[in-house]
């Protein structure tokens, strides 16, 4: 028989009956473990794929609109009981966020700017028309799982526990309607470095054919019908030796993501006089170091394609943090602007591109050292260590901060 634990609310959590429907109540939380726990390997036998393995446990509730949220549970991985009509499987009204914990010096579990994952679901979730979301309660429930799955957390640098909380309509019935009807499910899955070359660079082929988003439509959300529709085109991109997809749009064929991450890419400034300096202390090209002018940090803007990622926001705010250019020895600018698949060209033909970065909560950064277009290639140059100085800067700083091995900001927050 499986050990049933309610874990009591402590003393000031205490509140008073809860009478909002949107409400998570993580107060009632009730964990059953299961009688027969995996057998961990170690992480560099087993070589963990990104999404392969999954732990003992997940963590359940539902959405009916007379109760609101059920008491949540902890209990043993296993399969969900759906309805064949249900709205997630006849009309994909599916949800998701993807976020990591990892396992600091002082031996305690850490989630990484988690509050973004979880403002990120609730906007998700409306636009589904789905059930409201209580993204604080979530990220409470998802603390605790993370806490009882805990053996599960690789030790190893770059390796995690990736999280994947999910909603999911489950109003029964084939008609063109908003689910009032709906399932929170946790699970969590050992991984180890998305793309398995480790520090390799990557190449990317450039398509404007077939779109990842448009506007009005739902890039701007972690849906999951959003998903499945590249996989083609990446299939298409394998087949021509590439790794991934780089997605233009419109006539001017704009750069917005590659693949299921966003791209970047590190451009030398002029002087006004139309010469491009050295930005990082002559690591880059010889000559003269001249740092006054440095680099520009250059992203798609947000403008409703793009989807608002936790990994981007937090490079975006370190490079514009000059503690973090001086210890690094750079002089970034972020730049959130539109720009094409021309200028591209244009930058690496002028030698003026320096970096092509690709990044994301499962990769966290990644170098790109092509990018193929009408049947040439857009050169980026590669160095000695996989990634350049811009791109090992923001990789190491981030794990450093998401290993709890450094603070800053607030960003890596302990589930207690």
């Amino acid at each position: 028989m499986a050990i049933q634990n309610v874990i009591p609310c402590a003393p000031n959590e205490i509140t008073e009956p809860n009478n909002d429907v949107s409400r998570l109540d993580i107060s009632k939380l009730s964990v059953t473990l299961t009688e027969s726990p995996k057998p961990l390997l170690p992480p560099e036998v087993i070589r963990l794929r990104f999404g392969t393995t999954f732990t003992d446990h997940m963590a359940i509730a539902t959405y009916d609109p007379s109760t609101g949220w059920s008491n949540p549970e902890i209990k043993p991985y296993a399969p969900l009981m759906l309805d064949p009509s249900s709205s997630c499987l006849q009309i994909s009204s599916s949800v998701l966020e993807g976020m990591k914990a990892y396992l600091g010096p002082d031996g305690k579990a850490r989630l990484f700017r988690p509050e973004l994952n979880m403002r990120r679901l609730e906007r998700s979730a409306a636009r589904l028309a789905l059930p409201p979301v209580d993204g604080d309660g979530t990220l409470e429930l998802i603390k605790r799982l993370v806490e009882t799955e805990k053996r599960w957390i690789p030790t190893l640098q770059g390796y995690s526990l990736y999280i994947r909380p999910t909603i999911i309509g489950t109003q029964p019935g084939l008609g063109l309607l908003p689910s009032e009807h709906a399932m929170l499910c946790i699970i969590a899955s050992p991984c180890g470095p998305y793309f398995p070359q480790g520090l390799r660079p990557i190449s990317l082929l450039a398509i404007s054919e077939t779109v990842r988003a448009w506007p009005g439509g739902t890039g701007a959300h972690k849906i999951c019908g959003n998903y499945s529709p590249g996989l083609v085109p990446q299939r298409a991109a394998a087949k021509q030796g590439y790794d991934q997809v780089l997605w233009l749009f419109g006539e001017e064929k704009r750069v917005t993501e590659a693949g299921v991450m966003h791209f970047c890419v590190v451009v030398t400034r002029d002087d006004g006089n139309g010469e491009s300096f050295d930005c990082l202390h002559g690591r880059y090209v010889g000559g003269g170091i001249n740092l006054v002018e440095g680099c520009d940090f250059i992203t798609a803007p947000l403008d409703g394609m793009i989807i608002p990622g936790v990994t981007r926001a937090s490079c975006l705010a370190l490079v514009s943090d000059p503690a973090f250019n001086e210890a690094a020895g750079l002089n970034l600018h972020p730049v959130e602007r539109t720009y094409t698949i021309q200028d591209l060209v244009e930058w690496s033909s002028q030698g003026k591109l320096m970096e092509a970065l690709c990044i994301g909560t499962a990769a966290i950064v990644v170098a790109v050292n092509k990018i193929g277009y009408e049947g040439k290639d857009v050169e980026v140059p590669e160095h000695e260590a996989g990634l350049g100085p811009v791109g090992m800067a923001l990789r190491e700083k981030i794990l450093a901060i998401q290993e709890g091995r450094e603070e800053y900001e607030g960003w890596s927050v302990v589930c207690e």
